[in-house]
């Protein structure tokens, strides 16, 4: 049984990455605090062959990142050269353009594009995955959710995902399950905590909420995801101490189950 590889996602560092030089620093800051696996999400205007040489100067294992599906429909090419450059091997969607929700048919047309982009990306040895929320658990007309019909009517080779606990969560479903359910279609899990203040839900740090994210990991470790990376949305405090704070929990809880 593989080792997960644990790590952060950057979207909760967004606002430290959007200029090369504070790239550069969140990248060392990252170094000091022993993270070596990232996936990119939320980065600013930074030119490609400048991010791959800060990966390379980190040594810094790129397991996912985010990118808008725009781009995958018209400059794919362009999109899976700049993830070679930094030896990245999945290309994800943060979520379903707003077009092809409400109706069956929107979803049928997305459902048909991925499939598509997925087996493009495939040829050329990337992979496509696609991250969820919790609007995707809303049931359609044909009484199965959008996930559902995400799952079982894409391409299980072309198409795989990203799940995120928390919005499994917030989604009705029991994220360990949810998690087995699929499969070997996921190579990297977003580990997302909340909490409830004042009968409001809170993002919170790593194992400081209310998620049982120790079963998380044990169904990410039964299905052999690759990596797990630390994502949380807004932060009551600096969001690197944040994910310090974070980092250290998800160690713990690998430590207990790895």
């Amino acid at each position: 049984m593989k080792k997960i590889k644990l790590g952060a996602q950057l979207f909760t560092l967004r606002d430290y990455i959007q200029t090369y030089e504070d790239t550069e620093k969140t990248f060392e800051f990252l170094k000091n605090e022993g993270i070596n696996v990232a996936q990119i999400s939320g980065i600013g205007p930074i030119e490609p062959e400048k991010v791959a040489e800060l990966v390379a100067r980190f040594d810094l294992d790129i397991c996912i990142t985010h990118k808008p599906f725009e781009r995958m429909q018209n400059d794919l090419d362009n999109l899976i050269e700049e993830h070679k450059m930094i030896n990245c091997p999945s290309i994800g969607i943060g979520s379903m353009p707003s077009q092809y929700r409400g109706s069956l048919e929107g979803l049928r047309e997305f459902i048909k594009e991925a499939n598509e982009i997925g087996a493009r990306m495939r040829e050329k040895g990337i992979q496509f995955a696609y991250h969820n929320h919790a609007f995707e658990f809303e049931r359609m007309a044909d009484g199965r959710t959008i996930m559902d019909t995400l799952v079982e009517d894409t391409d299980s080779d072309c198409v795989h995902f990203i799940l995120d606990t928390h919005w499994l969560q917030t989604g009705g479903v029991n994220p360990p399950d949810y998690i087995r359910k699929i499969g070997r279609r996921m190579e990297v899990c977003h580990f997302k905590d909340y909490k409830i203040v004042d009968n409001e839900r809170k993002f919170a740090e790593i194992d400081t909420g209310n998620l049982d994210l120790d079963e998380c990991f044990k169904a990410c470790r039964d299905i052999g995801v690759g990596y797990i990376v630390i994502e949380q949305d807004s932060c009551d405090i600096d969001p690197r101490e944040s994910m310090s704070i974070s980092y250290k929990n998800l160690c713990a809880i690998a430590a207990r189950h790895q």
